[in-house]
């Protein structure tokens, strides 16, 4: 193990693991975003827009961030709709990433027992305000495992960036592995670089999780 080469080498991986992190950061900001949307209109069933939802819930879950990738960097220039890689690598992010949220989302309002829905339909409720009053605030804490462990396999998921030539962690290994030929030093870099950025979020994730546990049931 050369540690001469880890030392000097140091520098390109906290290059490439802020543009991993900043990538990422955004694709799982927005996918929270759009997914909570689609969450509302799948649970609500909203006509004409739970279909289309539906069918991009499905679409985006069964085709690999890599094919979407591609699709958006190589394939859009095509059509004349030339997309930048890393708006590309943000855009697939959250194309892959409010699927998941929105399923998440779409699984906690559900936990929301019916006879409390029907007792505010009785009063008088719209569907918002049901969705206000009821169904967030007793569904989005059921939420947080989920949508917990979605934002790290799409943290992970930053790792096919390389694909598309953007200077991410994966993409830094490979090519110092093809320069020095040095695959244990700069593989255990990646390693750890990954572990740095992703066991923060979990103890953040816990820490949540703890806390709103607490919260609701006083444990």
């Amino acid at each position: 193990m050369d540690f001469e080469i880890i030392k000097q080498t140091l520098p390109l991986y906290w290059e490439a693991a802020k543009v991993t992190l900043a990538l990422g950061v955004v694709g799982i900001c927005l996918s929270l975003l759009l997914g909570f949307f689609f969450g509302l209109v799948s649970y609500f069933k909203i006509p004409v827009l739970q279909k289309i939802v539906g069918a991009y819930i499905s679409l985006a879950r069964n085709t690999p961030l890599l094919i979407q990738l591609y699709f958006l960097y190589y394939g859009f220039p095509k059509i004349g709709l030339p997309i930048g890689k890393n708006s590309a690598a943000i855009l697939g992010l959250t194309f892959l990433g409010s699927a998941y949220m929105a399923e998440a989302f779409r699984g906690s309002f559900e936990t929301v027992p019916a006879v409390q829905l029907e007792s505010g339909r009785s009063l008088g409720f719209t569907k918002w305000q049901l969705a206000k009053v009821v169904i967030l605030p007793q569904g989005l804490p059921q939420s947080i495992p989920s949508l917990g462990a979605n934002c790290i396999f799409l943290l992970k998921e930053t790792s096919v960036f390389s694909a598309i030539s953007i200077m991410d962690l994966t993409n830094t290994a490979k090519d110092l592995i093809g320069m020095y030929y040095m695959t244990r030093e700069f593989l255990l870099l990646l390693v750890i670089s990954y572990a740095l950025i992703i066991l923060p979020m979990i103890l953040i994730i816990n820490l949540v999780e703890r806390r709103v546990r607490r919260a609701n049931y006083g444990i």
